[in-house]
């Protein structure tokens, strides 16, 4: 399998390494602070050490802005510089003399001619606290590659402040997902190809009845059924929100029921009243539902609530995602000004799949007419897990220590 190359928005993938740092051997375990991670390959490349230089120059930058650097090195040779690592852990070397983890990163490729040699693209990647990729910079001649770096972080925003948080409903918020221009393609899509009513599911009797009422729900849907535009958003899907997914909650998404975009408007104020997403025979294989709102700023109202779990109201910024349980009691508040565009989803595993394989012959119309059966679509090609975000029970090792 080739190594997905990592982009902006991407959860790189988790790792411990062994650092030595004034002759004191540990593991570093990522995760939970925001981070440099320079990818060098070996010092002995001149580019490399005008490079290195210039970060350690910066150690002090570092450790005032609460960043930490990761110089990360798959070359030996290379184990004197642990006498230039912080002892306030800010600046540090990392050995990934196997190669496992540069490789996992897209950088490294060993050489298919039969002579052993290796290809490397030294790269820095700067990582939010969950190891969200916010910018990467390839090492590149006549470009100074410090300054690049040092002149983003200086313009991140500051670590918000802790608050007390003494009640929340379990959902996960997911940043960045989609790019301002991905939104603004579902949006367009919708106003030339238009929405119809959309209804729900209710059980009546050993039927699962799509209803259609306004008392209920207010809302346009556009079904998404090109092939391409399908692609590109399981592509999204599987490299930022199934990571996530099995990270805070422990379960493997493979497959969703359908994608579509839909539009809240306050010309009938948009709502959907709350109810939960699995409680009938067509919908039982529902695990997570998925909201990923496409706009913000351009109208009042149209947040979530969760009553169980109390009053609040949650919303995401653009091209982000909220994930949570169909088992939730959850509600989409009225519309009051403007149209609200989101793109909607329903997730679900390999068991599950089989369970609606076995009940989409109970979901019929009002009038009685059914629905034609719908297969499982995977989220993403069957192949080993996308070296991406979150891998369970995953520890690199990198040569034995000394």
């Amino acid at each position: 399998m080739n190594t997905p190359v990592l982009t902006v928005g991407d959860h790189a993938p988790w790792f411990t390494l062994p650092t030595s740092s004034h002759g004191a051997s540990q593991d570093v375990v990522m995760g939970g602070y925001r981070a440099v991670l320079f990818f060098f390959g070996s010092s002995s490349n001149p580019q490399v050490q005008k490079v290195l230089a210039g970060f350690m120059a910066a150690r002090e930058r570092f450790e005032h802005t609460g960043i930490r650097f990761f110089g990360i090195s798959i070359d030996p040779n290379d184990r004197f510089l642990e006498q230039q690592a912080s002892p306030s852990s800010h600046f540090q070397f990392l050995w990934d003399f196997s190669g496992d983890l540069s490789i996992r990163y897209g950088l490294c490729q060993l050489g298919k001619d039969g002579t052993g040699r290796i290809t490397y693209d030294p790269t820095t990647f700067v990582l939010d606290e969950n190891l969200r990729i916010l910018n990467l910079f390839p090492l590149e001649t006549n470009v100074n590659h410090v300054h690049q770096v040092m002149s983003f972080i200086q313009a991140l925003p500051p670590p918000p402040r802790p608050r007390l948080i003494t009640q929340q409903a379990p959902v996960l918020l997911i940043p960045q997902v989609f790019q301002s221009d991905v939104c603004q393609q579902l949006i367009d899509r919708y106003e030339a190809e238009g929405g119809i009513e959309s209804g729900f599911m209710r059980q009546e009797g050993d039927k699962t009845v799509v209803v259609v009422d306004p008392a209920i729900k207010r809302r346009r849907d556009w079904l998404i059924t090109d092939p391409a535009l399908i692609s590109q958003i399981n592509g999204l899907i599987s490299r930022r929100v199934v990571p996530e997914i099995e990270k805070a909650f422990q379960f493997r998404v493979t497959s969703f029921e359908r994608y579509v975009v839909a539009c809240y408007e306050a010309a009938n104020q948009g709502f959907f009243r709350p109810h939960r997403d699995n409680k009938s025979a067509g919908t039982a294989h529902r695990r997570f539902a998925l909201t990923l709102n496409l706009n913000t700023g351009a109208y009042e109202g149209g947040c979530l609530r969760f009553p169980e779990y109390g009053p609040d109201l949650y919303s995401a910024s653009a091209g982000s995602a909220i994930v949570f349980s169909c088992s939730l009691l959850h509600e989409a508040t009225p519309i009051t000004q403007g149209r609200r565009f989101v793109l909607l989803s329903f997730l679900y595993g390999d068991e599950d799949a089989k369970l609606r394989q076995q009940t989409q012959q109970q979901i019929v119309r009002r009038d009685g007419s059914t629905v034609a059966p719908a297969g499982n679509t995977p989220i993403q090609a069957p192949q080993p897990r996308a070296e991406l975000g979150f891998q369970p029970r995953t520890h690199l090792k990198g040569a034995k220590r000394r």
